[in-house]
């Protein structure tokens, strides 16, 4: 009788970046649910800026006593980071005006579009060769958007549907514009330029609808940077022990907890249309990862 032959055990740098990368969809999802209650009561740029100030100051000051000085904040393309962090803040605020008008897991649903404008504009912004069977797993993808927002499936009202793929269509212009970056930057620094943007822009348009908020507001603004700041630390953990396409399937499990709190918070059930499309669009991401990384 021949010996079963053991499993190759899993690195323990990738059990690390594994457990970095769900903790931090954790944060994220917790972060969401504290944006849509507090939109509620407040405008969406104000908790724009307070939640870019609140990560501004701990990643900036965490990057700093990590490395002792300033110097991972140098760079050389500076019009590059502009045109990122741009890409970042209409998709931020997009982000959080679909949180307000929509159920928490309808807009993860419409985020997971994301991997599906990447695919598509991978091909005319960076060049890159796209074989008919990705193409084909993006057209399914989209189609599952198609079922998640039907106006006669989930009943979601169209305008906020729109926001909310226009903000997957930014977050992947955004995630491009990383890729260019990453050949000489750092990934502090596109951070940091990322939340110092957004907290400038921010804090312009905040100035005319600003409202003073009591301490549980203020409190909960804090908390919501702070809760980002932190995912966005284990994210940057996570991608340095591991390759992106051993952790970026983790993603998905943000439906598991944007479907947890919108009950739990908000009362929210999502409709058998939203569950089926985000089917679809999972398959479909996870089908696009596959073959990307098959390719490489």
């Amino acid at each position: 009788m021949t010996e079963a032959r053991a499993l190759p055990a899993v690195p323990d740098s990738v059990r690390y970046a594994t457990a970095c990368y769900l903790s931090a969809v954790l944060l994220f999802g917790m972060m969401d649910t504290l944006i849509k209650l507090l939109s509620a009561e407040y405008p969406v740029p104000q908790l724009m800026f307070v939640r870019s100030l609140v990560a501004l100051l701990i990643v900036g000051g965490w990057a700093v006593a990590r490395d002792g000085n300033v110097a991972s904040l140098r760079t050389r393309r500076s019009l590059g980071h502009v045109w990122r962090a741009f890409a970042g803040l209409i998709s931020m605020g997009c982000f959080f005006y679909a949180f307000k008008h929509l159920p928490l897991a309808e807009v993860y649903v419409l985020s997971f579009a994301g991997p599906l404008f990447i695919t598509a504009l991978s091909v005319p912004l960076l060049g890159e060769t796209v074989g008919w069977r990705r193409w084909a797993a993006v057209l399914v993808g989209f189609a599952g958007v198609v079922i998640m927002a039907g106006p006669s499936s989930s009943g979601a009202p169209l305008l906020p549907v729109l926001v909310g793929l226009t903000a997957a269509f930014f977050y992947a212009l955004a995630v491009l514009a990383v890729r260019g970056l990453a050949r000489t930057e750092t990934s502090t620094s596109t951070v940091v330029y990322l939340l110092l943007t957004t907290t400038v822009v921010s804090g312009v348009l905040t100035i005319p609808v600003w409202e003073t908020p009591d301490a549980r507001g203020l409190g909960l603004m804090a908390l919501v940077g702070t809760l980002g700041a932190a995912a966005q630390v284990l994210l940057t953990q996570a991608f340095r022990r591991a390759p992106p396409a051993t952790v970026a399937p983790f993603e998905y499990t943000g439906m598991i907890w944007a479907t947890l709190f919108g009950f739990l918070v908000f009362g929210e059930v999502p409709t058998p249309a939203v569950l089926a499309g985000a089917l679809v669009i999972i398959g479909s991401g996870l089908y696009i990862l596959h073959r990307e990384t098959m390719r490489r």
